[in-house]
């Protein structure tokens, strides 16, 4: 059986092998996997690897190879996984990398140079990495790269009068930019003078690739809770070195979309020491163009009521039990919040779903009501009605914790049952 027929993986890595790639690798049509790393190769890449169309991981790292990125390559369209950094690469990223169905493309520490393309895998500075090309430029956001600048073909050549009209129209063009800039920034300025001075200093501004940052790509090990519409991490952000706890919707849940926008706008109006502190919200869309919604609390180190009340065997470990003057401290924290929400604010708020891993305690076992995601404003008239009734007309929550008549007293109560 010849070398020809290996339809698996053939792996020649840190070998110390010298010279070319030889033109004999383009029979390996039924190769899955090559792996030529770590080596000491030189010359170019063959155009003949365009012949091995199964391939699906191709690694050549860490070797000596110039020249440009072979063009045949846009050939194996069943290329997954290429790794081609470390090596003495020129010229520019060539547009068929687009086209392949990448999912993991390393062009790292090179001498590319040119725009980097946006479509296909480059779409995610995930699963691209370019790092150590100096001469790159232009791409998504999330590369961090320059701005590409065109110099202008010296083949084109221009008469003087020419040259003068376009010197003049470009120039009062220019001038009409900036004072029409000018114009929509004052004009934007002044439009949200009002929201900018209500704002509280040092807000902060996230995305999506911060939060992914901050939760280490949303890993299990930050997970601290699932609830009904998303899951809740343990987040670093990158900008204020702060811990926050980052609670991500679940959009394809039914009502999650709803309670986002529930709980930014009770979020966004209410102060109040016993309620939880929203820092900042995040609203777009994810590397695959899906929607995304998150809301970034500050973070409360000692978790939430529920787990010091139903502590597991291994919470139970690091834990004590509450004492009665704390589990006092804790009530009247939680009825301050309730009290507020009630009568101490323009419009009444319920919230609709005050059970213990709701109450999240911080360093000094203070308690703090959060998820508002059920809550709701009530006008005066209809709480005055809502207050003789024994039952709301339709009713949300938990069960065992469902505010029925007078939320103060009966979720106050049940948080200790």
């Amino acid at each position: 059986m010849g070398i020809s027929s290996l339809s698996i993986c053939l792996d020649l890595s840190r070998n110390n092998l010298t010279g070319a790639i030889p033109e004999e690798v383009g029979k390996l049509q039924n190769l899955g996997e090559l792996h030529l790393d770590r080596n000491r190769l030189s010359q170019q890449i063959p155009s003949s690897i365009g012949s091995c169309i199964s391939m699906e991981r191709l690694y050549v790292q860490d070797n000596f190879f110039g020249g440009p990125i072979p063009s045949i390559m846009s050939s194996m369209r069943g290329l997954q996984v290429l790794n081609v950094s470390n090596n003495q690469l020129s010229g520019q990223i060539p547009k068929f990398l687009e086209s392949l169905n990448l999912t993991n493309l390393s062009l790292s520490y090179k001498n590319l140079e040119g725009a980097l393309p946006t479509g296909g895998v480059f779409r995610s500075a995930i699963s691209t990495s370019v790092v150590g090309n100096k001469k790159l430029c232009g791409g998504l956001p999330d590369f961090q790269l320059p701005k590409c600048y065109y110099k202008e073909s010296k083949r084109t050549r221009i008469s003087g009068i020419a040259k003068i009209l376009i010197s003049i129209v470009s120039a009062l063009v220019g001038v009409a930019c900036i004072l029409s800039l000018l114009y929509f920034f004052w004009f934007r300025h002044n439009k949200n003078a009002s929201a900018s001075s209500s704002s509280e200093d040092g807000i902060l501004h996230v995305s999506y690739h911060d939060l992914l940052k901050a939760t280490g790509g949303f890993s299990s090990t930050n997970l601290l809770g699932v609830g009904s519409f998303g899951s809740v991490y343990k987040g670093l952000l990158n900008q204020t070195q702060l811990v926050v706890a980052i609670k991500i919707l679940n959009l394809t849940c039914d009502g999650a979309s709803k309670s986002f926008i529930a709980e930014c706008e009770v979020l966004r109006r209410i102060r109040h020491r016993n309620l939880v502190k929203v820092l900042t919200a995040c609203s777009g869309f994810d590397f695959n163009g899906n929607d995304f919604k998150a809301l970034v609390y500050k973070f409360m180190s000692n978790g939430s009521l529920d787990e010091w009340l139903h502590s597991t065997a291994s919470q139970y470990t690091e834990r004590n039990k509450l004492s009665l003057l704390e589990r006092v401290n804790i009530a009247i924290d939680v009825a301050c919040a309730l009290d507020y929400l009630h009568h101490h604010y323009e419009m009444p708020i319920v919230h609709c779903d005050l059970k213990p891993s709701n109450v999240l305690l911080d360093d000094e076992m203070n308690g703090h009501v959060g998820d508002f995601g059920l809550a709701r404003f009530l006008p005066e008239a209809t709480h005055k009605l809502l207050a003789n009734q024994s039952s709301f007309v339709e009713v949300k929550g938990s069960f065992g914790y469902i505010a029925l008549g007078n939320e103060a007293y009966l979720g106050s109560f049940s948080l200790f049952l």
